[in-house]
């Protein structure tokens, strides 16, 4: 509790000054109706990124053996896979839910609670699913895009899942105390940021760092939520009655089923999840 009321005054105090203004020359995305208050998140995320993040996670990398955090990245995977089969269900992905639940259990009994990955040597491949995408299957659509202190670019939609997906988790309702549960929480943020450090640099010379990041995150999210579909009119319909700027039907992040193509590397996939890490550059 203490701690929340700590991050909270600190997020006051990042946004007491004003919203941020947007760079000159650029124009409102209709995507993004909460740009100013967005950008003063970021610019928050960003000064605890550099202060404590990186150096942590590079500390971390420093100070431990390749396969050692191979292990740790393996452990936090697994302990959370009970994510994806949850959603593999509730999108009706049968042939995916059995791979997964299988996945799930030889990682963490031949695995050794999962340290090691044997279902991959057995060719079952590991898949990214979570409730964000099960309501985006399902119709609902995405929302405005916002910039979540600490945990990074999301949507209000997304949002919401994120909730949904605390529950469906173990360490829910196995790890008691909120000792455990930020000690938990703490240590697979340091794992997501240090998987992350090689994007720093391709960040750090982006003209706007803010739009890149959230132009990545809203690409590979629409790709994820049509596991890798051609988008259609239907999916522009929502900014129409937005902005006159907006992107006309039939444009789209991706072609033709093929990953999104923004300029990022395989790296950003641990943005979850967004990954909190990339939030908080």
């Amino acid at each position: 509790m203490q701690a929340r009321k700590i991050l909270t005054g600190l997020l006051l105090a990042a946004l007491l000054p004003a919203c941020a203004a947007l760079p000159p020359g650029t124009q409102r995305d209709p995507r993004d109706r909460f740009e100013r208050v967005n950008r003063s998140v970021y610019h928050f995320n960003s000064v605890m990124d550099r202060d404590v993040a990186r150096p942590v996670a590079q500390a971390y990398v420093a100070a431990t053996a390749p396969p050692v955090r191979s292990g740790v990245s393996n452990f936090f995977a697994n302990l959370g896979y009970t994510k994806v089969i949850v959603n593999d269900l509730l999108q009706g992905k049968a042939r995916q839910f059995a791979s997964d639940t299988a996945r799930l259990v030889v990682n963490t009994t031949v695995g050794i609670g999962g340290l090691f990955d044997p279902a991959a040597q057995l060719g079952l491949a590991a898949h990214d699913e979570d409730f964000g995408q099960t309501m985006g299957k399902w119709g609902v659509p995405s929302g405005p895009f916002v910039m979540l202190p600490v945990l990074g670019p999301s949507t209000v939609r997304d949002s919401f899942g994120l909730l949904a997906d605390h529950f469906s988790e173990p360490d829910t309702y196995l790890v008691h105390g909120w000792q455990g549960q930020v000690g938990l929480r703490v240590g697979s943020l340091v794992d997501e940021r240090a998987s992350l450090l090689g994007t720093d640099e391709m960040l750090d010379k982006s003209y706007d760092q803010y739009a890149f990041l959230r132009n990545a995150y809203l690409q590979r999210r629409k790709f994820q939520v049509t596991d890798g579909a051609p988008a259609t009119s239907e999916d522009f319909e929502i900014y129409e009655d937005d902005d006159p700027d907006a992107p006309a039907a039939g444009h789209s992040g991706k072609q033709g089923g093929k990953a999104p193509q923004v300029d990022v590397p395989a790296a950003q996939d641990h943005a979850n999840t967004q990954p909190a890490q990339r939030g908080s550059r």
